[in-house]
């Protein structure tokens, strides 16, 4: 079995002692869903001090470290090289509305490269970790991609653009052509996961448009360190920057991408 190193521990340390903290306020919002303000400003306050938890963990565990933060100012690293790209609580929408499906994500970039990625989903006490070299791991279990290689037998995930987000007219046309060519489409409304559930072969393969960095860097360790692969729409490793990611084990990726260019309307049509 492979042991945690020093790193991934100081990132699960981390994670757990935010996560306590959302499992206490999940339980509130279910409560708060009947009132009519809603858990809206809770869950906000929720979302800032989980960030704040994580923040303060790392930086004593690694203070020459710097962040890259979905919620707060970022800040620059001392050692000029290293950084950790959090997000807080990944699937606010479903943890506001009582939906049990959310994560806390944390990565670490050197020398602009992610070297790190741990995925915790505290309801299921779920923790995916990878380390570059080491491998990906669900708790203590090894993960490899599926190993399913023809789209009629795939389920993929996806994120659908919602409140006037870019990318609706090129989606549903990306939607419409892989419809009929796989065995389903899922939306759970949390990115991190998605792509953790690549690594572990649950999905075999994710895309979205338009995401954070924080929403997928430490998924990207993830899936690659599981076997799969991971670019933006061009096949480019520029996710961080685009927004844009496909990730599929090593036979689908090609094909998925194919049909996914295939479906992009011309750029007068992507509004």
């Amino acid at each position: 079995m492979t042991r945690k190193s020093a790193l991934i521990y100081v990132m699960e340390k981390a994670a757990r002692k935010a996560a306590r903290g959302l499992l206490r306020d999940f339980g509130e919002v279910e409560q708060l869903q009947v009132s009519k303000k809603g858990p809206a400003n809770f869950v906000t306050t929720a979302d800032l001090r989980t960030e704040r938890l994580l923040v303060e963990s790392l930086r004593e565990a690694r203070p020459d470290f710097g962040f890259l933060l979905e919620e707060g100012a970022d800040i620059a690293p001392r050692d000029g090289r290293s950084r950790w790209i959090i997000d807080p609580l990944d699937g606010t929408t479903n943890f506001l509305h009582g939906i049990p499906h959310f994560a806390v994500s944390i990565a670490l970039e050197q020398d602009q490269e992610l070297i790190a990625g741990l995925i915790l989903e505290p309801l299921r006490d779920e923790l995916f970790w990878a380390e570059r070299g080491v491998g990906a791991f669900l708790n203590s279990r090894r993960l490899r991609v599926s190993a399913r290689g023809r789209l009629n037998q795939a389920v993929i995930a996806t994120g659908i653009p919602h409140l006037g987000r870019p990318a609706s007219t090129r989606w549903r046309a990306e939607l419409d052509r892989l419809m009929p060519r796989v065995a389903g489409i899922r939306r759970f409304g949390t990115a991190s996961l998605d792509l953790a559930y690549v690594a572990a072969g649950r999905y075999e393969a994710f895309w979205e448009h338009g995401l954070s960095a924080w929403d997928v860097a430490a998924g990207i360790v993830l899936v690659q360190e599981a076997g799969g692969l991971v670019s933006d729409l061009d096949d480019r490793q520029t996710m961080l920057m685009t927004g844009d990611i496909v990730a599929a084990n090593d036979q689908l990726h090609r094909p998925l991408l194919e049909h996914l260019n295939a479906a992009a309307p011309a750029p007068d049509e992507t509004a």
